[in-house]
């Protein structure tokens, strides 16, 4: 017995050194103590991220400056997450120190979007609504929120230029009516624009409302889709500022053009051909106008913001300066702009207010400088003393050209346009509970145009009349007043979630100009230089004008979600215009859309698939997109009639533009349907949207004679039905291995426009060489269709019609042989068919981007696929008829050279320089690398001393590849008449671009 409890006390004896050893085991690992700081991909600190011991409830938050401290096991693993940044998790294996990068998730299902007067999450959209990433903006050198849309968006088609000041077109899926395509800006709950005087540094996130459900709360300014933007906010902590400088360097694409030797072979052999006498040319002379006119450009970008805030109040400030000069001589841009936006509360009450103040000037572009540099001739010198103003532009027989020389209009016409604005919101809000508030938001917008406009004696331009020097001014306020209420109740049920929207608004604009002109300025003796000043001068202009107009509405939302598997969103808005007479003046603008997540039923059991999610939508949306007062008629009252038998001379007024009092709303109903995927943990995911979209009784003036006593304008009616229909894709991945991480998209957007009707009893219109007709594409290219080259008298005799009739009797050798279409014996303009469309089949957009360590790499790719265009460039100087400059290399027909597909060239005939002919139609492919850029962010342990938080460097490239057979500056050419759109007729091309860029916070 004895023996048997010694050998129990010996077992218990192991069994307690066994627990010692144990606990001192535990004692010392949960004496571990690990810190560290979390911070995106660029170096920022993120505040309030959680840290978290995996599988146990232990945690702990990220201070201001994104540092944390968790005492842990060394065999512990931690978990890091925060709010729209994707989690990753670290084992702690003994080390005290752990420092963590987050990337962002742009696919977070539960990220907050901006939806028109209130937010969702993600998750929860039933609308087709695209979200980017201000940072992926921000990362460009843009001067407009629209540039830096490109290729980051399906649907979102852009296009811009590289002109400083210039303002990029931007349609959201495609052609919706005939006129405007930009669509509705929302900054901050105000109804403006983000133009060039905005500065897109203040971004914080941006939503690109698409199809008619998501945008339907905006009702009659919606119809071209909307985009809301929200500035940057101040955070509960301490002081944080933020600077960044970038530089960048543009130049400009080039011509092929000929020099004076080539080029002289070529002029005298057109003159030969025609039996016309030699032009005398100066051969002494080679002027390269590209090396005079077109100059390496300079951005400057410098951005300051200042943002804190406390337990109930926040503030964010900014400053920014751009400047830009042009690559085109006399052109530049300079903008400087701040901001300041701040929120408080007590209680149940908050105010905040958000205030931007901007002033832009652009010294505009005199002509088209990008159009002179091949009309002029290199046998033209730049200055001529012997014209007036003593700069060169040609002379009769000696260089005869329409040309104008860009350095004497940029010398003698000048154009400035300056722009200061003042824009702005302050919000009240009243939370009665926690599931009913009131919200209040006042906007107003005014801005303070001024234009000047100077003439200065001298020429630019052969023949040119004598005109006296003059200056013209114009002083011009636009002003915009909102007024907004809305209550909103959201709650709760169990598994139902209920929210419910209503709301009026009112809104009134008003715009006023005058003007004034001057002539025979006075110069000012010591300084050679004009008196800029309208008192200076003399035979006065004067005159001016107002328009005003109103809108209110009434708005409704009710959003339904039932258990995350049943989603309904209903949209009813109820706009009444000023535009429109008394009888037409309400419209109504309903929506409603419907989602299933098939993820969350109980029987979907497949653990590869994270989301899925299906929608269906059909929304209307009007617009009311026309100058005010259309509906009643103008009248003249400058005239003057001789009435009685003394002839006496009476004042009179007459109607100078016929009116539509039935003009109403113009109306888009919009059917869409979508899919929404997650696989492998949301790191893949696919969206795609099908979607048909009908604009009926669109507002448009088509041209109509002036015999009908209309002299004041095209009238508007409601003309018009125009379909738009198309699909679009994106697939995305991320993944974050270790300490490298990577994502790539890819997005696809296919659309297809139809003139349903053109109405007003007409079946089509043609405008330049494109015919929209009722059933087809608007501005299908409507032209003469070539067939190659004759080669000999006998082909020329032997090309008859039918009927045994020559078609071209009047041709040679060498002539372009045309198609006669209708077979009548002859080349006329009933000749010419439809050959091609100027629309893209499809466009993508590819953006990739990596991070390992402190380095970081991205890049955006854009394509486009399936357009003709008319380059403008070749339709001058392939033409020979007159005289411009000439494309390098190029070697006509000679019954030397018979083996080409280049006509023979004849001075003072059109017969083989006809612009209305196919032979200027060109393929519009290509493939672009838009951006590509670097970045270092300095590790903190550098910084540490030095005060500064977060330190970043950046190198960038745009437009530096470009993949494509057009052959004139840039295929991705914009031109904004729909009518015309494929018709590159001088457009200013995108830049070569390359930036250096410097960051830090403190």
């Amino acid at each position: 017995m004895k023996a048997k409890f010694t050998q129990i006390l010996k077992q218990r004896y192991y069994l307690l050194f066994f627990f010692s050893l144990l606990l001192q085991q535990t004692y010392a690992q949960q004496q571990i103590t690990v810190k560290g700081r979390v911070s995106s991909t660029t170096g920022e600190a993120i505040p309030f991220a959680n840290v978290g011991i995996k599988n146990t409830s232990n945690g702990a938050v990220t201070d201001f400056d994104g540092s944390y401290s968790i005492p842990a096991k060394p065999t512990d693993i931690l978990v890091f997450s925060s709010q729209g940044y994707k989690s990753t998790e670290v084992s702690v294996n003994n080390q005290t120190s752990v420092n963590v990068s987050l990337t962002p998730d742009a696919l977070s299902l539960n990220e907050v979007v901006v939806v028109g007067y209130g937010s969702q999450n993600k998750k929860d959209l039933t609308g087709a609504i695209s979200v980017v990433k201000a940072s992926e903006i921000q990362k460009r050198q843009i001067t407009t929120v629209a540039d830096g849309l490109q290729g980051l968006v399906t649907g979102v088609k852009v296009r811009g230029g590289g002109r400083p000041g210039q303002e990029a077109n931007i349609e959201i899926r495609g052609l919706k009516n005939l006129q405007n395509t930009n669509p509705l800006y929302v900054i901050d709950g105000l109804i403006t624009s983000a133009n060039r005087d905005f500065n897109p540094n203040d971004i914080e996130t941006i939503q690109v409302l698409k199809d008619a459900s998501a945008a339907a709360i905006y009702g009659s300014r919606a119809a071209n889709g909307v985009i809301i933007i929200t500035t940057k906010k101040g955070k509960k902590g301490p002081l944080v500022v933020e600077v960044s400088a970038k530089s960048s360097f543009t130049s400009m694409p080039r011509y092929s053009l000929m020099g004076t030797d080539e080029f002289a072979k070529l002029n005298n052999q057109a003159y030969d051909n025609a039996g016309i006498p030699r032009q005398n040319l100066n051969m002494a002379v080679n002027t390269d106008w590209q090396d005079e006119v077109f100059e390496n450009g300079m951005i400057q970008d410098y951005n300051v913001s200042v943002a804190g805030g406390g337990e109930n109040s926040s503030f964010f400030m900014s400053g920014n300066y751009f400047g830009n000069d042009g690559t085109v001589v006399g052109t530049d841009f300079d903008r400087i702009s701040f901001r300041v936006n701040s929120s408080g509360s007590k209680g149940i009450f908050s105010i905040g207010e958000n205030l931007a103040i901007s002033n832009s000037k652009t010294d505009e572009m005199s002509g088209n400088p990008i159009i002179d540099v091949y009309r002029l001739t290199p046998t033209i010198p730049v200055y001529d003393a012997s014209n007036p103003g003593g700069y060169g532009y040609g002379k009769q027989g000696v260089a005869d050209t329409f040309g104008t020389n860009p350095l004497a209009l940029a010398d003698f016409s000048n154009a400035t346009n300056e722009n200061f604005r003042i824009r702005g919101n302050v919000w009240t809000e009243l939370k009665f509970t926690p599931w009913l508030k009131y919200r209040f938001n006042l906007g107003y917008e005014t801005s303070f145009d001024s234009y000047n406009f100077m003439r200065k004696l001298g020429n630019w331009t052969l023949n040119q009349p004598a005109e006296q020097s003059f200056i013209n001014q114009n002083k011009a306020r636009s002003e915009t007043l909102l007024y907004e209420n809305t209550l909103t109740f959201k709650k709760a049920f169990g598994k139902h979630d209920l929210t419910v929207l209503v709301g009026q608004t009112f809104q009134k604009d008003s715009y006023n100009q005058i003007y004034g002109t001057k002539r025979n300025l006075i110069i000012n003796p010591s300084t050679g230089q004009y008196f800029d000043v309208l008192d200076l001068g003399d035979l006065p202009e004067v005159g001016g004008f107002k328009n005003e107009a109103a809108l209110t509405s009434y708005l409704g939302r009710l959003e339904y979600n039932y258990d995350n598997r049943y989603l309904f969103n209903a949209v009813i808005r109820r706009d009444g215009s000023s535009k429109f007479s008394d009888e037409n003046k309400w419209g109504n603008f309903p929506s409603v859309s419907a989602g299933w997540r098939l993820s969350n039923e109980p029987f979907f059991k497949v653990d590869a698939i994270k989301d899925l999610k299906f929608r269906a939508s059909y929304g209307e949306l009007g617009s009311g997109n026309i100058d005010p007062y259309q509906y009643q008629g103008f009248v003249n009252k400058n005239g003057a009639i001789v009435l009685g038998n003394d002839q006496v001379l009476y004042p009179s007024g007459t109607q100078v533009r016929l009116a539509n009092s039935q003009l109403r709303w113009e109306k888009l109903k919009q059917t869409n349907l979508g899919i929404d995927l997650g696989l492998l943990n949301n790191d893949l995911r696919f969206t795609g949207d099908y979607f048909i979209a009908r604009t009926e009784d669109v507002l448009f003036g088509f041209p109509i004679l002036n015999t009908t006593g209309n002299d004041g304008g095209n009238p508007i009616s409601n003309a018009a039905t125009v379909e738009n229909k198309g699909f679009e894709l994106e697939l995305a991945y991320s993944k974050k291995i270790n300490s490298f991480s990577f994502n790539a998209s890819v997005n696809f957007t296919k659309l297809n426009n139809k003139l349903v009707s053109l109405g007003n009893g007409q079946n089509e219109s043609i405008q330049g060489n494109t015919i929209t007709r009722a059933g087809n594409a608007v501005g299908m290219w409507y032209v003469l269709q070539t067939d190659g080259l004759f080669q000999s008298t006998a082909e020329v005799q032997n090309y008859k019609n039918a009927d045994g009739k020559v078609i071209m009797p009047n041709a040679q050798p060498g002539d372009i042989r045309f198609k006669d279409v209708n077979g009548d014996g002859e080349i006329t303009n009933e000749d010419k068919d439809i050959v091609g469309s100027p629309w893209p089949e499809f466009e993508m957009g590819l953006n990739a981007g990596a991070e390992y360590k402190g380095f970081d790499f991205s890049m955006n790719w854009i394509a486009s696929h399936g357009a003709t265009v008319y380059d403008g460039f070749r339709s001058v100087v392939d033409r020979f008829d007159d005289n411009s400059n000439y494309r390098t290399g190029i070697h006509p027909w000679t019954p030397e050279n018979p083996n080409t597909d280049f006509p023979r060239i004849v001075k003072g005939t059109t017969l083989n320089s006809r612009g209305d002919s196919d032979r200027f139609l060109e393929n519009g492919d290509f493939i672009r690398l838009k951006y590509i850029g670097f970045g270092y962010n300095i590790p903190q342990s550098v910084l540490a001393k030095s005060g500064i938080t977060r330190a970043r460097l950046t190198l960038s490239a745009q437009n530096v590849i470009t993949i494509s057979k057009y052959k004139g500056l840039d295929p991705e050419f914009s031109n904004s008449n729909i009518f015309e759109r494929g018709v590159d007729n001088g457009a200013f091309p995108n830049l070569q671009t390359y930036s250096f860029g410097v960051e830090f916070s403190f």
